[in-house]
């Protein structure tokens, strides 16, 4: 019923893996040619204009080219190969689609709030991978087995870090002491049961005793939580509006049937590692969901 997180937060090789460039592009402007013949009428001629690449996306108007989206796609590939995994195509593309769309809409927040792109932290990025991949020739031999250029590794390198610096911004806002409160429960299978263990309760019997009548390992302990915690909604509502000592009425959810005792509450409890993590991916999932309905979003990939 409590999410017990075992994960780190998504990191920059995770949420925000080292994809393409922002994939915007910028046409040429014609020139105009004038013949040097002196009886020759002045003639403009065009040159050759830049055509832009076919985009897989775009997020407010900068976009992922196909291209970049195509080498991702196979890095993602060879990626679950490895592990011996298949991924079908409809799942390739909405796993990449997302993470596109994720870390175009952090980075463009990143620098409208005054992010800049760090060179120094770039190039000292790179060397180390270099270093750890023994060398210049180690390094151009990884950029072809990943189907990076360097230029494309740049790009997508520094978007991933202003991505991440945007991300960071978002979790590390999550307090580290916050409302908390202290349950037990009884849990049971079915209603009858349920309803025999409430009527006990109303006679006067102890919840606590009861309780590990029930489960003799924990006594239905949940320990202590935050809002937002509870995998239920309607068991985290009614267990929020009891006083200490006060237990609820049998609520029924998909786990079974419940009866609730709120031992205790504390108003500025700090967090556990698990719990402010779970609140920081919380956070991080609210702020890109509200992103995503103010966005202009078009997915072009077939």
């Amino acid at each position: 019923m409590l999410r017990r997180l075992g994960y780190v937060l998504l990191i920059v090789l995770g949420l925000f893996s080292l994809n393409g460039c922002w994939g915007s592009l910028n046409q040429e402007s014609a020139t105009l040619v004038e013949s040097s013949l002196p009886s020759a009428t002045l003639t403009p001629i065009p040159s050759p204009t830049v055509t832009p690449e076919p985009l897989a996306l775009q997020v407010n108007g900068l976009g992922i080219t196909l291209r970049e989206f195509e080498a991702e796609r196979q890095r993602l590939r060879s990626a679950a190969e490895a592990l011996g995994q298949t991924l079908d195509a409809s799942t390739e593309r909405e796993r990449l689609v997302n993470e596109f769309i994720d870390q175009l809409l952090l980075a463009q927040a990143a620098y409208a709030s005054g992010y800049q792109d760090d060179e120094a932290v770039l190039e000292a990025k790179i060397s180390a991978l270099k270093t750890t991949l023994g060398g210049d020739v180690a390094w151009q031999q990884w950029l072809t087995a990943h189907n990076y250029t360097e230029v494309d590794y740049r790009q997508a390198l520094a978007r991933a870090l202003a991505a991440a610096w945007q991300r960071d911004r978002i979790i590390e806002a999550v307090p580290q002491t916050v409302e908390q409160v202290h349950v037990r429960q009884i849990l049971t299978r079915d209603q009858a049961t349920a309803e025999a263990y409430y009527r006990q309760l109303q006679a006067g019997a102890d919840f606590d005793a009861l309780a590990f009548q029930i489960d003799p390992v924990t006594g239905g302990d949940l320990g202590w939580f935050p809002r937002g915690y509870m995998t239920r909604s309607e068991l985290e509502a009614a267990v929020f509006a009891l006083e200490p000592g006060q237990y609820t009425p049998v609520i029924q959810t998909d786990l079974g049937f419940h009866i609730l005792k709120l031992i205790a509450r504390d108003p500025q409890r700090p967090l556990s590692v698990d719990a402010r993590r779970f609140l920081q991916h919380q956070a991080l999932q609210q702020w890109l969901d509200e992103q995503r309905r103010q966005a202009d979003i078009k997915v072009l990939v077939p």
